[in-house]
């Protein structure tokens, strides 16, 4: 026996079948005909998202176009139908790994100190404000003073969005607008009532609202066009504990999901037919529109992430929604993370 081990060159082998016998088992290898266990194993991870949510449509098809799969994950979607609150807790707590939210739903938590970090990004703007034409409030956001303006919840992302909005534009979105609270779906039945002279939502439930009432109302808002056009809506968050201990897995999500929403961008028409049937009640053709009609191209991470969020925080200073002797700057450094450089 000598250096090479049983069989050398010796025993009749030469050099160069020894080389051709090591590139047929790499060729096996690379063919994946190896046991498992030789073969690196993907990360399970749990992803939270809402399957309601239309706009979060990156989520689903990177899971079917196989982008988590090319980037080494083995992803199991958690379709999350609680509070913002809640779903960051369940991050900050472990039980998902990272999930996907609305970046107005998520500032104040942030602020209170969920071990969250925000690592991508998925879309711009998805939120809108509608007048009621019969109310007189059109075209300019200043008609909307002493109106009442429905909206799904107080602490919507729409309610927080607008109030920023409005007071940008000189109105006093607490004193100088009421904010009354219906169910979602029954907005254009308190519009019909005349209690509402407007509404704040996002999409499909306003676009739902506007086509079952044609020429009730006119667009006095939309996050996806004039200074927001280009900045995030819904953000990955990453459970801090997992970002600091697994900065690699994190940045494959981040870079599954980029891939993702670009291919929203380049084929709203077949990304369309694949989150159909995880939403149902929706016409393919709507969401088709829908989805065109969102910035997917528009998905920052890093440092450009960072910058956004900062500029999020400072407008929701200015707003009151965070506290006054909360620093922009020092908040977005402390919640945003840059996994790919």
């Amino acid at each position: 026996m000598d250096e090479f081990g049983p069989v050398g060159i010796h025993d009749g082998l030469s050099r160069r079948q020894l080389l051709a016998s090591a590139a047929v088992a790499g060729g096996v290898a690379a063919a994946g005909l190896l046991p498992a266990q030789v073969r690196s194993q993907p990360r399970k991870i749990t992803l939270a998202w809402s399957q309601a949510s239309f706009c979060q449509v990156p989520v689903p098809i990177a899971l079917e176009r196989g982008f988590f799969e090319k980037n080494g994950l083995q992803v199991e979607m958690l379709n999350w139908g609680g509070s913002a609150d809640q779903l960051l807790e369940a991050l900050a707590t472990g039980k998902a790994e990272v999930g996907v939210g609305l970046i107005h739903r998520w500032v104040k938590p942030l602020e209170a100190g969920l071990d969250v970090k925000l690592v991508g990004s998925v879309h711009g703007g998805c939120l809108r404000l509608v007048g009621v034409k019969a109310a007189g409030v059109t075209g300019d956001v200043r008609s909307l003073k002493g109106k009442v303006i429905g909206v799904a919840d107080l602490n919507s992302p729409a309610k927080q969005f607008y109030g920023i909005h409005l007071a940008k534009k000189g109105l006093d979105p607490e004193k100088d607008i009421e904010w009354r609270v219906y169910p979602a779906d029954l907005l254009d039945v308190a519009v019909k009532k005349g209690e509402i002279h407007a509404i704040a939502d996002g999409d499909p439930n306003l676009f739902l609202i506007e086509k079952r009432n044609p020429g009730v109302f006119a667009e006095l808002g939309n996050s996806a066009t004039g200074e927001y056009a280009e900045k995030i809506c819904c953000v990955l968050g990453a459970s801090g504990k997992f970002a600091r201990a697994e900065r690699k897995h994190v940045a494959s999500v981040v870079r599954a999901l980029a891939e993702a929403s670009l291919f929203v961008a380049d084929n709203p028409n077949e990304s369309a037919r694949i989150f159909a049937k995880y939403t149902p009640k929706f016409e393919v053709q709507d969401l088709q529109r829908l989805l065109a009609e969102l910035t997917y191209k528009h998905h920052p991470a890093g440092g450009n992430l960072r910058d956004e969020v900062r500029d999020f925080a400072a407008d929701f200073r200015s707003a009151g929604i965070l506290k006054k002797s909360t620093d922009p700057v020092r908040f977005a450094n402390h919640v945003a993370l840059d996994v790919l450089s």
